[in-house]
């Protein structure tokens, strides 16, 4: 049988990725209901949106003592936004924490290369909740779906 239709008969999701011009994967995201573009980052500890999207978002904003670190950037400020609602096509976390901090350094990188520019990155939280796969050949990521008891 088909990895592919395993993970999908396990409860899986399945999300197609897009492979942009830097080699990172971009995939469509709905943060609260409204359409964004990340970028898929296995090597950023969190989730995260550019601080001046919040508004578009919907965002309820609240301040972080904690200092944020990544390629070329660090010591940033940061600030948070817990209760969010994520739909990554079929795969969906409704207490979605994401940290809001200013990308700009990361979409001057992308439009450097001739990328276009994010709203944000979906980084290791994201793939740990949902116990991702992902498929490099067929560029696809995998996410389980979540149970939610009401």
């Amino acid at each position: 049988m088909e990895f592919n239709n395993i993970l999908l008969r396990k409860g899986y999701a399945k999300i197609k990725l897009k492979k942009i011009n830097t080699n990172h994967f971009e995939l469509k995201v709905k943060l609260n209901k409204v359409k964004g573009r990340f970028i898929l980052d296995t090597g950023a500890s969190n989730s995260c949106i550019d601080i001046n999207l919040a508004e578009k978002f919907k965002l309820e904003v609240q301040d972080s003592d904690t200092k944020a670190a990544g390629a070329g950037a660090i010591g940033m400020e940061t600030k948070i936004s817990s209760k969010n609602k994520i739909e990554i096509n079929q795969w969906e976390y409704q207490n979605f924490t994401v940290v809001l901090l200013d990308l700009n350094h990361v979409n001057t990188a992308l439009t450097e290369h001739c990328a276009e520019a994010v709203d944000g990155i979906i980084g290791a939280d994201i793939l740990e909740k949902g116990k991702a796969v992902i498929n490099y050949e067929t560029k696809c990521l995998y996410l389980k779906k979540l149970v939610y008891k009401f």
